[in-house]
């Protein structure tokens, strides 16, 4: 019997979940979910920490975030054109040193050619790219990328860093670190 990933392009609530595993549901990728359902579901808060090694029955991979938060559009239609194919998921997550986030592995068929196009069209960072910070203080926020200086730079936690310089969508100018970004697809 194949195993099932639900797809939820916005938010899913604690009902929904207990029905998918009650249907043999392996995996549910969701924009977003409330805290207090994980910790209805779980029994307890749920670490900030370290996740995905609870003993629930399936994995829950939120692109978003906790709140009542949707899918981006791009990833939602990206997930959507896989229906059907066979596909892996990786929930465990650590936001702390040694930083692991969840994976959603999707195996293709193609040539050679064809991926070296693929990655030759895809983002990069260059001054003018639209970013996602995906840490605090600005979590969330779109910035545009102003400078990129290629020396390192010492951070907070005295770790020696690539980082960029930004300016939020309110005129704020950022210095972060080029991990605590993702690119943003025009």
């Amino acid at each position: 019997m194949p195993r099932k990933i639900i797809i939820a392009g916005s938010f899913i609530r604690y009902h929904v979940i207990e029905n998918a595993r009650k249907h043999g549901v392996k995996a549910i990728i969701t924009g977003g979910i409330d805290d207090q359902d994980i910790k209805k579901l779980l029994g307890y808060d749920i670490g900030v920490a370290i996740t995905g090694h609870e003993k629930i029955g399936l994995s829950i991979i939120c692109t978003e975030g906790f709140g009542k938060i949707t899918m981006a559009e791009k990833t939602f239609q990206l997930l959507k054109q896989f229906d059907g194919k066979r596909a892996s998921v990786h929930g465990h997550t650590q936001i702390r040193a040694g930083v692991i986030r969840p994976e959603i592995i999707i195996p293709l068929d193609f040539d050679e050619s064809e991926l070296v196009a693929k990655e030759a069209s895809l983002p990069f960072l260059e001054i003018g790219t639209l970013v996602r910070v995906i840490r605090q203080p600005h979590f969330g926020r779109i910035a545009k990328v102003t400078a990129l200086p290629e020396e390192l730079t010492k951070v907070e936690s005295e770790t020696l860093v690539r980082i960029l310089e930004a300016e939020l969508d309110d005129g704020i100018k950022i210095r972060i670190p080029r991990a605590n970004v993702e690119v943003i697809e025009s």
